[in-house]
């Protein structure tokens, strides 16, 4: 029923803010930024204090380093999908499926553990920089938006904002999740520390076990919806992509 109701048949139609928040495209484009993307960005912020619970705090250079280089990559390789216009037909919500596949990849990786700690924390480190780097490139976060749910010019503004509230609101939530975990299992952990402002550290893998649980079963569930996304949109694409190589022939034929 969700891949079939109120399912996009052109892109780029005109709608304002009420419509908007009426469509399953856009719930669907929403929940996969919330729940996929922005996972990786909450992981970003808590890499030091990952890197010190697993007894890793000397390699946190080189764990940041690893997520800018590995981010910048993903920001190169997210122009792909104009790179190869007209040469890969191939809609632009399937790139968004691409880019999310690492995510909940990586967070699996490190709650399972079945690798050493440095080995998995590089390994899950890489993975989550590429994907968010995609996701979240200079000149456009949302890149199936300005063509799929936004609209006009005149309303792109406030669709754009409606849509840019999921970092914000995730980014708290997931971050809240983290810290609620880490502070449980700090009280119990293999080896507290306590420092001189009285804050407890907590050492071992469990302080982060359950949060790379969760963060992988969220953005399991933003993968899940950015293949429902494409399989609804595919055919809106395709027809696109066909009106644009016929006015290409013709535009040849009339000069």
């Amino acid at each position: 029923m969700v891949l079939g109701k109120d399912r996009l048949s052109v892109l780029g139609e005109e709608h304002g803010a009420r419509r908007l928040v009426r469509r399953i495209d856009f719930w669907l484009y929403y929940l996969a930024y919330f729940c996929g993307a922005t996972v990786g960005l909450v992981y970003s912020n808590n890499l030091g204090q990952i890197a010190q619970s697993l007894g890793r705090q000397k390699q946190t250079t080189l764990l940041v380093t690893v997520y800018s280089s590995c981010s910048f990559f993903g920001r190169l390789a997210s122009a792909a999908p104009d790179f190869l216009r007209g040469k890969v037909n191939f809609a632009r919500t399937g790139w968004l499926v691409i880019a999310l596949i690492p995510t909940p990849l990586a967070f699996f990786l490190l709650a399972a553990g079945r690798l050493t700690e440095a080995t998995a924390l590089l390994a899950g480190t890489a993975l989550v920089g590429m994907s968010s780097g995609f996701n979240f490139r200079r000149g456009g976060f949302a890149l199936t938006a300005s063509c799929l749910v936004l609209g006009s010019v005149a309303v792109h503004t406030v669709n754009h904002n409606i849509l840019h509230h999921h970092i914000t609101s995730a980014r708290l939530l997931y971050g809240l999740l983290a810290a609620l975990v880490y502070d449980a299992n700090g009280k119990y952990g293999l080896m507290d520390v306590v420092v001189n402002d009285g804050m407890v550290v907590c050492m071992g893998r469990k302080c982060y076990a359950k949060t790379f649980l969760w963060w992988g079963f969220l953005s399991s569930f933003g993968l899940a919806c950015s293949v429902a996304l494409y399989l609804r949109t595919r055919t809106a694409y395709e027809r696109a992509e066909r009106s644009r190589v016929i006015n290409e022939i013709h535009g040849q034929n009339y000069r």
